[in-house]
């Protein structure tokens, strides 16, 4: 999925998966050693030990406890954890653990001798605000010396790919609170994220109204320094973002720690240009994907669930639908109305831009005729009973029969009327 302005208008956002797991290279400053393939063995528990009194450091906020993990034959990394810690140091945790998932199932790195390879995992809360732990991913590498172990880098690659950054790694954080939100931001001036923070507190109440569902109530907002800092948040290019002012991290479905915490992560560099209108309009599509993520399963088209967050975020007056979505308005006015409600397809990521704007403008108007036909309620409820489908086939087809007593065709003909009638 790609999104770009036109004429005033915003058009379309991404949202991820996060990463559950991250790798560990384990690696042995004195030639070969056994990695703990059993994290239970003698080996793992020693690991595992290692990583409790790192992460208890970074809770209690003891420094040297924290440096006193890291290998020191390894100067550079000694230094840049020691610049890591201090960035973090505003961040208000309210948990960091890892836990020894297992060794081998990629090639390792190599340091100074051969490796052998682990997988790890990191979840962290952010006290106040999450109410399921971000789970980070990542990939370090482990070196043993007089029997102990120690963290000598977080650089290693599996299957080609590096770890994904934290935003404390790219700079010291500045920590902003909101009456609803928590601003963080590396690089921008503190007016900044405040106003971030103040798009967002006004987001969150209409999403409680519109969403009258057990949610956190509160969005977590990510402000790096650039478009480049963005991407390697996201573990991307920078070329697939540019144009995207905001992605919202995150996994659909689950309860509770089933479900890892949501993350929206600003693109500062398309953000800064838009107006106040479309900066609440970006803001509150993804504080609606905050707040619909457990409703929002594997049977979720994206029709629905990224139009359901547009139609949210464009239910302050002052636009009309033509300019809200002026491609699929050109289009039929050119006589090309769309004969069928958008597929995952049109949303994919790197596709024609005009066809993208084209598939959010269609499930943004799907999503308004059924608030305007049956009420905001019911729109809702549609949402959440597609959701709980227990499979992708035939899932809107059964909500559209509970929900409206309408088969797929008799809906799509009324939403293509609607259209027509929006947009001709």
């Amino acid at each position: 999925m790609a999104g770009r302005w036109r004429s005033g208008g915003w058009r379309a956002l991404l949202c991820l998966p996060l990463v559950g797991a991250f790798a560990l290279t384990v690696l042995s400053g004195c030639g070969p050693v056994a990695a703990p393939d059993d994290p239970e063995g003698r080996d793992g528990r020693a690991v595992q030990h290692m990583l409790d009194q790192r992460a208890a450091a970074v809770r209690e906020r003891d420094a040297d406890a924290f440096l006193a993990t890291v290998d020191r034959g390894s100067a550079g990394y000694l230094a840049e954890q020691r610049r890591v810690f201090r960035q973090m140091s505003a961040v208000p945790l309210r948990s960091w653990t890892y836990r020894l998932v297992r060794t081998g199932g990629f090639e390792p790195a190599r340091v100074g001798g051969r490796g052998l390879a682990a997988q790890v995992e990191l979840r962290y809360r952010l006290k106040g605000y999450d109410t399921a732990p971000v789970v980070s991913a990542q990939y370090l590498t482990l070196a043993r010396r007089a029997g102990q172990w120690y963290v000598a880098s977080d650089d290693g690659v599996v299957d080609g790919r590096r770890g994904t950054e934290q935003l404390w790694d790219q700079g010291t954080v500045d920590v902003v609170r909101g009456a609803h939100s928590l601003v963080l931001g590396v690089g921008q001036d503190r007016r900044v994220l405040r106003a971030v923070a103040d798009t967002a507190d006004r987001a969150v109440p209409v999403l409680d109204k519109v969403w009258p569902h057990e949610w956190a109530g509160r969005v977590v907002v990510e402000v790096p320094a650039s478009l480049g800092r963005m991407a390697a948040l996201l573990g991307a290019s920078a070329d697939g973002y540019r144009g995207i002012a905001a992605v919202t991290t995150g996994e659909v479905g689950g309860v509770g720690d089933a479900t890892p915490a949501d993350r929206v992560i600003v693109n500062p560099d398309a953000y800064q240009v838009l107006g106040d209108f479309g900066r609440r309009v970006v803001i509150t599509h993804e504080t609606a994907h905050v707040a619909t993520r457990t409703a929002t399963s594997a049977s979720t088209p994206l029709w629905l669930s990224e139009g359901f967050a547009d139609w949210v975020g464009y239910r302050t007056p002052g636009r009309t639908p033509r300019q809200i979505a002026p491609e699929l308005a050109d289009a039929v006015t050119a006589g090309h109305l769309p004969t069928a409600l958008p597929r995952d397809d049109d949303f994919r990521f790197g596709s024609d831009p005009d066809r993208l704007s084209r598939a959010y403008e269609q499930g943004w108007l799907a999503c308004r005729l059924i608030a305007g036909a049956w009420g905001e309620k019911k729109l809702v409820d549609f949402y959440r009973t597609v959701g709980r489908a227990h499979e992708r086939s035939g899932a809107v087809e059964s909500a559209l029969r509970k929900v409206f007593g309408l088969s797929t065709g008799e809906f799509t003909a009324r939403w293509r009327k609607y259209v027509a009638a929006e947009l001709g």
